[in-house]
């Protein structure tokens, strides 16, 4: 590649597919398309440098890298889904300045569980007592005691378009992919929580 005549070009690429991956993933995962929405991507190049950012609404960061929970011994012995589902995440319940109470969560998911028509049931099947305000507490808590999986929609296309980048380019503005995520991701935050 002479002296990168593209660059732009290349980036335009990488930012659009990486984008339109993401988006696509979470197609498949939820259903408001709110955070889908809030996806944006911008790239700056110039002579010596290049600057690519990535913005999301800020919950997009826990649904892509998942959250621990706080105390996994909690969840119900009757529950499916057991043992902490993101040990590696840098985001726990219950630590961050993003704090909302746990009642507003438990509403969310009795709402959540009325859209998905997730009701209670008898050994059966049938329909049993209980309403979604009870519904959403007992996923609430299940939830915050495990923490979220992570759903990886937007690391694995950053991921697989920036081993597409050609290695001149990587290597001439030193596009260091772990630096650059760690970047995109603190500016979020600082952005988020101004």
């Amino acid at each position: 590649m002479a002296e990168f005549e593209n660059i732009q070009d290349l980036l335009n690429d990488f930012r659009d597919n990486v984008i339109r991956e993401a988006k696509r993933n979470l197609s498949k995962r939820h259903d408001t398309g709110k955070l889908k929405n809030s996806l944006k991507s911008y790239v700056k190049e110039s002579k010596n440098s290049i600057q690519i950012s990535f913005e999301m609404d800020e919950y997009g960061f826990y649904q892509d890298e998942g959250v621990k929970g706080a105390n996994p011994s909690k969840v119900s012995p009757n529950a499916k889904i057991k043992g902490q589902q993101a040990p590696n995440s840098q985001y726990r319940f219950g630590s961050g300045k993003s704090k909302g109470t746990f009642k507003s969560f438990a509403n969310k998911m009795a709402k959540w569980a009325q859209r998905k028509n997730i009701r209670f049931r008898d050994k059966k099947g049938q329909f049993a007592k209980g309403g979604y305000k009870s519904m959403g507490y007992i996923i609430a808590s299940n939830i915050y005691n495990r923490g979220l999986k992570p759903t990886l929609f937007f690391t694995k296309p950053f991921e697989k378009y920036y081993k597409r980048l050609p290695n001149e380019l990587v290597e001439k503005y030193g596009l260091d992919m772990e630096k650059l995520f760690t970047q995109i991701t603190d500016e979020n935050f600082k952005r988020l929580n101004r």
